[in-house]
């Protein structure tokens, strides 16, 4: 093996070590939100399930809250999604939503809209 493959080897763990972001704990942070490639009606009836039966807090979403703007559908849905995740995944929960979520490392808190991490 040449050194130069070695050293290559080494940046790339040490580039992915420092882009994957953990958790005061170790955990690796990981949130939910809506797959860019589901149309808009799958995501609006996933972000009714996940509001309504679900039991995610869509209050931050609503008029005049943190996270209403930018007001879409996707951008509602990856707030709720994430929120209901959050929530239940210790109590068995994942981010599927029928194929219109998915799981992400990137926090996608935007300004004063935040989006929870749970360890």
């Amino acid at each position: 093996m040449s050194s130069s493959w070695f050293r290559t080897l080494l940046a790339l763990l040490f580039i992915t070590s420092v882009l994957l972001q953990k958790s005061a704990d170790g955990q690796f942070e990981e949130w939910c939100i809506a797959d860019e490639q589901t149309p808009d009606e799958e995501l609006q009836r996933a972000l009714d399930w996940a509001c309504g039966k679900g039991g995610a807090d869509c209050s931050k979403i609503q008029k005049n809250q943190p996270c209403y703007f930018p007001s879409t559908i996707r951008d509602h849905a990856s707030y709720a999604f994430n929120d209901y995740y959050q929530k239940f995944k210790h109590k068995g929960a994942t981010c599927y939503f029928n194929s219109a979520a998915m799981i992400t490392d990137l926090d996608p808190s935007h300004h004063s809209c935040k989006y929870e991490f749970l360890p």
